[in-house]
């Protein structure tokens, strides 16, 4: 493996993001589907949405638990919100996964995790996804993280490219190690991931690393301690996503997510303080990054 390369402007000059005319539409920018949300997590799905909007995906579709749908639909009036039948236990239910299914095949870049809740229902719809033949990429966090482990042959089989974005206990349990593991060489840990998946892979940290499959491999140093707050993994990964929808490849769309998230929370560290700010307030700083 080669040493990593650090990720800064100068970097992404490499990896540029796909230009869209000012005579656009929004269907030029593409779709995102994001499934995400929970009774007990309705802002994940939230952070989520709207981070693939600051990020310029052109529409969004929001699939959650009916549970918080109506209250998300009018948190998000930009979005399409659709609400998906649960089980007592808060999972959306298997029933779901055909019109899901149906509904990612329509969209150029699907995000699955943020505040979805772990058991059999979630298995059967990753299960379903990853064997579908869909050719989008697919960013996968949080909850979802927790079963791939067993799945590794069916990550690297999907064709449309996978997007990892654990911290490093969920890298932990993808990679069946310990945490200590992890933190000890995070390059080591996203390096080892990106093979085994067959996905682009990061560890979030104090310093993110991110590793291609083909070797390529990529240090940030972080946007500060600010950024470990609670929702902060539900804006990367919508922003990932929404970069994935407007076309980016599925390294570009990491690289640049990271980028982003990292600067927006080295921004607020100056303006509102070094701790204490919220994840909300992010996203409202990606757009003006996206120019500077």
């Amino acid at each position: 493996m080669s040493a990593p390369e650090t990720l800064d402007r100068t970097l992404l000059r490499h990896f540029p993001l796909p230009h869209h005319p000012d005579d656009g539409d929004k269907e030029d920018r593409g779709r995102l589907l994001v499934i995400a949300g929970s009774r007990e997590l309705a802002g994940a799905a939230l952070l989520a949405g709207i981070g693939g909007l600051r990020a310029g995906a052109g529409k969004l579709q929001v699939a959650t638990a009916k549970s918080i749908a109506p209250q998300l639909g009018i948190a998000i009036p930009e979005a399409r919100v659709i609400g998906c039948e649960e089980t007592a236990e808060g999972c959306l239910a298997t029933g779901e996964i055909e019109p899901l299914l149906e509904a990612a095949r329509g969209t150029d870049a699907i995000v699955i995790g943020c505040g979805l809740q772990h058991g059999p229902p979630l298995e059967a719809l990753l299960d379903a996804f990853l064997a579908a033949g869909l050719e989008m990429p697919l960013v996968l966090d949080a909850a979802v993280l927790g079963s791939l482990a067993p799945r590794a042959e069916a990550v690297r089989a999907y064709r449309g490219g996978a997007i990892l974005l654990p911290h490093s206990r969920e890298m932990a349990r993808l990679l069946e190690c310990e945490a200590e593991d992890v933190e000890a060489d995070p390059l080591t840990a996203a390096q080892t991931a990106a093979t085994r998946f067959g996905a682009v892979s990061l560890v979030k940290g104090q310093y993110s690393h991110i590793a291609h499959p083909d070797g390529r491999s990529f240090r940030f140093e972080g946007g500060g301690v600010g950024l470990a707050t609670s929702g902060s993994g539900d804006t990367l990964a919508g922003i990932v996503g929404g970069l994935a929808a407007r076309g980016a490849d599925p390294l570009t769309a990491a690289l640049w997510g990271v980028y982003l998230h990292g600067e927006a929370g080295r921004k607020l560290s100056k303006e509102v303080g070094r701790v204490g700010f919220l994840a909300r307030e992010i996203l409202d700083q990606v757009p003006g990054l996206l120019e500077d």
